[in-house]
């Protein structure tokens, strides 16, 4: 399994999660996350909406501060 990571990380395909800020509504979160999952950011988007509802609003916050912004 090492050597897979390793040859892999050589090789560039290693997925990274950043914040896409050219598809930002507020801090890039939700877009980034929709892109590391291929996945559309609404839907990333409707569950941190639906996790703020339920009182886990930190998350997005926590999220917004550790997640590095694209280059």
């Amino acid at each position: 399994m090492v050597c897979t990571k390793v040859k892999a990380i050589k090789r560039g395909i290693m997925k990274r999660l950043y914040r896409n800020i050219n598809e930002a509504k507020i801090g890039g979160v939700c877009a980034g996350l929709g892109d590391y999952f291929n996945i559309d950011p609404v839907i990333v988007r409707l569950a941190f909406l639906l996790l703020i509802l339920a009182g886990g609003g930190i998350a997005y916050l926590v999220a917004w501060i550790i997640v590095p912004i694209q280059k």
